[in-house]
């Protein structure tokens, strides 16, 4: 797997990201699966590996500690990314954005994965009740103290994104959002271009539109499948490898999502798939 800089200040990652945002079931959520997945993907050169304190009700980040404490791999060949916002009180679901509650994830967070620093740490979703200031301020002291590297967002609006960006001193270096052939809202609202103005790539989640690129029944779906297929032969490649290269070929980063390690493989391995012009805009008419 190729290595890419995620933009012109930021790290060098893997092309595609692995993240455990889909392993929700019991089943999944044990030590050995959760080191099984992460060899898999270093096997593929996978090397960075998306988190939250919400993933597997955040047992997955203490998980993948004992993973580095094994040293089965070395904590500098990998790039962690994890993020916080979403909090969880019962029944309510609200955002968080407050300089303490950005402190002590990052806190929990290096104490579950075992580690002094944490590569990437983004803000999930905009919290309009932040105080911009203090939330660049607390960022910026964690960047400072080396607790975290680098600062990214994730399902940010371009006006959201700026608003934080011209309160600190360091870059935002990615944005996490939702991209696929079946939602491609960003390329037109402005989120895909402010991105790109900061001279960096945004990590597309839900690359696959959770499966309904493969198997979706509906009208759009089926469009967008008819014409992966028809490309896919072209290239002597299947219909999920064609969907992941659209992506690379639009500038973006597909996040991993899928527990399923031939999934992972296509994904890795679309990276070398290289669209032309006639073929990605066949794909992009199909999905509007």
């Amino acid at each position: 797997m190729e290595k890419v800089y995620i933009s012109d200040s930021g790290p060098e990652v893997s092309a595609a990201i692995y993240s455990f945002w889909r392993w929700s079931k019991k089943e999944l959520i044990t030590e050995k699966k959760v080191t099984d997945i992460i060899n898999y993907n270093l096997g593929l050169g996978v090397n960075t590996f998306d988190h939250s304190n919400q993933y597997g009700d955040g047992k997955i980040e203490e998980l993948f500690g004992k993973a580095i404490q094994k040293k089965s791999f070395k904590r500098e060949d990998i790039v962690i990314s994890t993020k916080t916002g979403i909090r969880k009180k019962g029944n309510n679901v609200f955002i968080d954005h407050s300089a303490k509650h950005i402190k002590d994830s990052v806190d929990a967070s290096l104490k579950k994965l075992k580690t002094d620093y944490i590569d990437i740490f983004l803000l999930e979703n905009n919290d309009p009740l932040f105080n911009v200031e203090e939330t660049a301020a607390i960022l910026s002291e964690l960047v400072l103290n080396g607790k975290i590297k680098f600062i990214g967002v994730a399902n940010f609006n371009a006006s959201q994104h700026r608003l934080l960006a011209e309160h600190l001193s360091q870059p935002i270096i990615t944005n996490h959002i939702e991209l696929s052939l079946l939602q491609t809202s960003a390329i037109n609202d402005g989120r895909l271009d402010f991105i790109k103005e900061q001279y960096s790539k945004p990590l597309a989640w839900a690359p696959l539109a959770g499966g309904r690129i493969l198997s979706g029944k509906d009208k759009k779906a089926l469009k967008v499948r008819k014409c992966l297929v028809e490309i896919a032969k072209k290239h002597n490649v299947n219909i999920e490898q064609i969907a992941i290269a659209w992506l690379y070929k639009l500038g973006a980063l597909p996040i991993i999502g899928s527990t399923d390690k031939k999934r992972i493989k296509n994904a890795s391995s679309a990276y070398s798939i290289n669209l032309n012009r006639e073929d990605w805009y066949t794909l992009y008419n199909a999905s509007i």
